[in-house]
């Protein structure tokens, strides 16, 4: 599939227009009794083989069918991933291969696929998410879902018309040690929350200006690129060959994802918002600075951006040459910590970990994994723990925090219209970079 063929979805994308629409018989209505649900990966590179697939695997109740990727290398080792876990737990010769893609849209209209896994690169996501619920199709995304308040903004609102149930695939959720601490802030265990601080993990150096390479056989660069401008192909600009374990290059890059502040702002800002109960809106103030490298890698590091909430909480994130990941939050009567990932808790007081929620409060012991979550909202039709506009919002936080280092300004924000008070500068950048072509939505 060429770049030119995907433009002309792209432009029917941007005009508003419906893709024609395969609809699974399951969303009118309860599963087949085997309550067996089959899903589709679109993305099948790191995350997708390291994290996505084991959690779809624990779960006795869900089939991966088809996997699809524009690097083909990807995509067999994908399939021979899920054949290898399937065959073995099935009757001898009952097991029929999954199939492979490399055109997504093959994927989303498939009758027999019940729900998506879209763990593409980042500046993919809006495309691929509104047009899987133009398709009807329950679909779980990787983080950060957007490049832009307004990109995310328009997600949802597909989503909302569609009314397919959606999913952000961010596991914090499903962590013990990030429930107990929202348990804790949310039932009132701290006192009155005033404060919340977070801290990033630090990023690579930026890397030096890298030469223009042949396009490696197996990669549909083309493709890969999608919404984003055509440049020459480098690998420091998209993966790394033949590996399915480092972190991909185009992370660092802000015309494909936005580094740090977006990465695991996607997870630290959503226990944040969870934990302030404001999950569904958003700071009132913002300012920060930080470092944008003139180099290939040019997302932005060494940053410290402060945010003011209505309620009078403050948050602080922060990034620095040697920093480790952490969030603490701080209430008038006593905190608590977490480090790391899966991370390990602390508090002022020790007997607050070994407090239990009583009858009537939020108790998040009973939350199920972030797999789990999605696919029993699938199931019944309810929304999941974490809707994409949940994640929307989530990620808007990073968005604004960004642009307010970028002007160099502190900055009024509202949260229900999405927009800056009187700051045509910050507001000019809450759409993604100009469009370039019918894709960049």
């Amino acid at each position: 599939m060429k770049r030119r063929d995907f433009l002309k979805t792209g432009t029917a994308l941007s005009a508003g227009l419906a893709l024609p629409t395969l609809v699974p018989a399951s969303v009118f209505g309860p599963h087949a009794p085997s309550n067996r649900i089959t899903v589709g990966f679109i993305g099948t590179g790191r995350q997708a083989v390291g994290a996505n697939m084991p959690g779809f695997f624990s779960l006795p109740d869900v089939q991966i069918v088809a996997v699809c990727d524009v690097d083909r290398w990807r995509m067999e080792q994908a399939r021979q991933v899920v054949d290898q876990q399937y065959g073995k737990t099935a009757p001898s010769g009952s097991y029929k291969s999954c199939r492979t893609y490399d055109d997504f849209r093959e994927v989303i209209a498939r009758r027999d696929i019940d729900a998506l896994m879209i763990s593409s690169p980042d500046h993919w996501h809006v495309a691929m998410g509104i047009m899987a619920a133009q398709a009807r199709k329950p679909f779980s995304i990787e983080k950060p879902l957007s490049l832009s308040v307004k990109q995310g903004r328009r997600l949802c609102e597909a989503v909302k018309k569609s009314g397919v149930v959606t999913r952000t695939d961010s596991e914090f959720r499903s962590l013990r040690n990030f429930n107990q601490a929202v348990e804790l802030v949310r039932n009132g265990r701290l006192g009155r929350l005033e404060r919340v601080e977070i801290t990033f993990p630090s990023d690579p150096a930026p890397v030096a200006p890298q030469p223009d390479m042949p396009v490696p056989k197996e990669l549909n660069y083309d493709l890969w690129l999608g919404p984003a401008p055509v440049v020459p192909y480098t690998e420091k600009r998209v993966h790394t060959p033949f590996d399915l374990k480092i972190r991909p290059n185009w992370m660092r890059i802000d015309t494909y994802a936005q580094g740090m502040i977006s990465n695991w702002g996607a997870h630290y800002f959503d226990i944040a918002q969870w934990a302030n109960n404001t999950e569904n809106s958003g700071p009132v103030e913002v300012e920060g600075r930080g470092e944008f490298p003139k180099s290939l890698w040019n997302s932005m590091i060494n940053f410290e951006v402060r945010y003011r909430y209505a309620n009078g909480v403050e948050m602080t994130a922060r990034q620095t040459p040697d920093s480790k990941p952490s969030i603490r939050f701080t209430g008038s009567t006593g905190w608590v910590q977490i480090d790391g990932y899966p991370g390990t808790i602390t508090a002022g007081d020790p007997k607050l970990l070994q407090w239990k929620p009583e009858k009537g409060e939020l108790d998040l012991s009973g939350t199920l994994t972030d797999k789990g979550d999605f696919i029993a909202a699938v199931k019944s039709g309810k929304p999941s723990l974490e809707p994409v506009e949940v994640g929307h919002r989530t990620i808007s936080i990073s968005q604004i925090g960004l642009i307010a280092c970028q002007v160099g300004e502190k900055l009024r924000w509202n949260p229900a219209r999405e927009e800056f008070e009187g700051a045509d500068r910050a507001n000019a950048l809450l759409a993604a970079p100009a469009a370039r072509n019918p894709w960049a939505i």
